[in-house]
């Protein structure tokens, strides 16, 4: 199931990018005492007791300024609350009660989505006296916190948790491949969908999926059930939602979450942009199966280098994804479509591959055994041995002398054999070091 999403929302300057990072653990958000420097949502991780979940960093909303970019922050802001699950409504203790709080209020009011008010600034004992005026928003408590200092941050985020959605069960069973479309606005992900389910015209049922407007569609093909994980039918909003190419982002997001095989789809005709990268990059991130969809492929001017040349700049684009397979397909002709369920058949199977213990360590004593790890100061890495802990992605801990000891660079030699070995095919694969302990 996909992690539950807070969005931190409030007019500008009152601190959000700061407990963005504070949440997060991480500086990913430009941080500036000056309104309106965080132009676009940014999105993050958390954890905080037990509880994994998505973060949203805003632009701040100002209802009724004309300035553009202000609208824009304020569409941001709208489609972030939409998204959530939960919402942190951040406002100044040192400048208190504004107008612009009121509308923000207005405006989270009408979302209907439970609101947890974080009352920043608060950085010494002096200022609690300041969270009280906010009783007046009408969010209950008001929890006052400190981004500069990070004090308060925890008992906001016990606030938060509370809130999250009861997880349920999976709907599906582990036999049936989850299947997301990502990729920018226009890519044809819908004519793909349908180009699929209109070709095997054996679709089950059609569900509401727990993503908000998306739609689940189960479907089965030579004995093995899929469920097509829709984003590209979100209701029409004007041409200000439909141009917010963060928009997209989030969908892809919360469908890459719930999938176990992610197409990311290119538009053939327009070649790689910077978004494209974005997006696969968030497939990556996620531990996710992948496949490159080239479609559109029927409108490309081509010779007999066109595909190995369009090959050569995914690779060169998208270095982190190597692993990933690429398929050139037409949705509107059906050219080539037919392979797309195999491929996707495969680096499922891969995703979920697990290797059993003996045979992984006989590789890892191999490729020590052909290129020794290098010397670092004096001392020498030494693996006493790997195990695999868990699949999709699969996953695997080296015990070691000294994880300090284990370079980026020893660690993708390491990966290599690994995949030479077993394949892993469409599928990320993740190393951790962990140091031998005398009783293990």
């Amino acid at each position: 199931m996909s992690r539950p999403v807070v969005a931190i929302v409030g007019r500008p300057n009152v601190g959000k990018s700061t407990i963005f990072n504070r949440i997060i653990g991480d500086r990913l958000a430009i941080v500036e005492d000056m309104p309106g420097v965080t132009r676009d949502r940014l999105y993050g991780r958390g954890e905080w007791l037990d509880h994994q979940f998505s973060v949203i960093d805003t632009g701040g909303i100002e209802i009724d300024g004309d300035d553009e970019m202000l609208k824009s922050i304020r569409v941001q802001a709208e489609l972030a609350i939409e998204e959530a699950d939960v919402i942190v409504f951040m406002v100044d203790g040192k400048a208190g009660v504004t107008p612009a709080d009121s509308e923000v209020a207005e405006l989270l009011f009408r979302s209907k989505k439970p609101v947890v008010l974080a009352v920043n600034k608060i950085d010494n004992i002096r200022r609690t006296d300041d969270i009280y005026e906010f009783y007046s928003l009408g969010f209950g408590t008001p929890y006052g916190i400190s981004g500069s200092h990070g004090t308060g941050i925890g008992d906001l985020l016990d606030e938060v948790v509370e809130h999250f959605p009861s997880s349920k069960e999976d709907e599906y069973g582990e036999e049936v491949i989850r299947v997301a479309l990502i990729g920018r606005p226009n890519v044809g992900k819908s004519s793909l969908v349908n180009t699929i389910l209109g070709e095997e015209r054996v679709i089950v049922s059609n569900v509401a999926g727990t993503t908000r407007d998306a739609i689940d569609t189960p479907f089965e093909k030579d004995g093995q059930k899929y469920v097509v994980i829709d984003t590209a039918g979100m209701r029409k909003r004007g041409k200000v939602y439909e141009n917010t190419e963060k928009y997209s982002v989030m969908r892809a997001m919360k469908a890459i979450e719930r999938a176990d095989v992610v197409l990311v789809l290119i538009n053939g005709e327009e070649g790689i942009i910077e978004q494209d990268k974005h997006i696969a990059g968030y497939a990556h991130e996620a531990g996710k199966a992948a496949v490159f969809v080239v479609n559109k492929w029927d409108v490309v001017e081509k010779d007999e280098k066109t595909m190995q040349q369009f090959t050569q700049k995914i690779r060169d684009h998208f270095l982190f994804m190597t692993y990933a397979p690429i398929l050139f397909l037409s949705a509107k002709t059906k050219q080539r479509v037919h392979k797309l369920l195999p491929v996707v058949n495969q680096v499922a199977e891969q995703h979920a591959l697990r290797i059993q213990t003996h045979v992984l360590n006989d590789v890892i004593s191999d490729a020590v055994a052909i290129n020794p790890p290098p010397t670092d100061k004096g001392r020498r890495l030494r693996i006493n041995y790997a195990t695999q802990v868990s699949v999709k992605p699969p996953t695997f801990v080296f015990f070691v002398n000294d994880p300090e000891l284990m370079h980026f660079s020893y660690e993708r030699y390491l990966e290599n054999k690994v995949r030479a070995a077993f394949g892993f095919e469409g599928t990320p694969i993740r190393f951790f070091t962990r140091k031998k302990s005398d009783d293990e």
